[in-house]
């Protein structure tokens, strides 16, 4: 008979994840990061930043997805206090991070 090892995660470490891909998320859209990085090439400024505004507003609704995810893991009773459920819904939140991330990036690098 094969034994069951539980390997437990502390949430803080998916919480903290969480946060720093939602700073990085922010600072590309909202502090110029992204601007800096993917429009500096011979296209005009205005262009490239109408279209990676509609980058930034497609990524945008993954990153509100993974922001209202990352609080109901907090917020919501019943996920705080079941530790699966915490990190089912806690990992769905960073997944969306990624993918909030991806979309930037790839929009950014078509948008060049």
């Amino acid at each position: 008979m094969m034994a069951r090892i539980q390997l437990r995660v502390s949430p803080i470490i998916p919480t903290i994840a969480s946060f720093l891909l939602a700073a990085l998320w922010a600072l590309s859209v909202f502090a110029g990061w992204g601007l800096e990085a993917f429009c500096q090439g011979g296209e005009s400024a205005s262009t490239c930043s109408q279209r990676l505004g509609t980058v930034s507003t497609v990524s945008g609704l993954f990153a509100a997805l993974a922001a209202s995810c990352t609080a109901a893991a907090w917020l919501i009773p019943w996920s705080r206090q079941d530790p699966r459920t915490f990190g089912r819904v806690m990992g769905a939140g960073v997944g969306a991070w990624v993918v909030a991330e991806g979309v930037l990036f790839l929009g950014g690098l078509m948008a060049r």
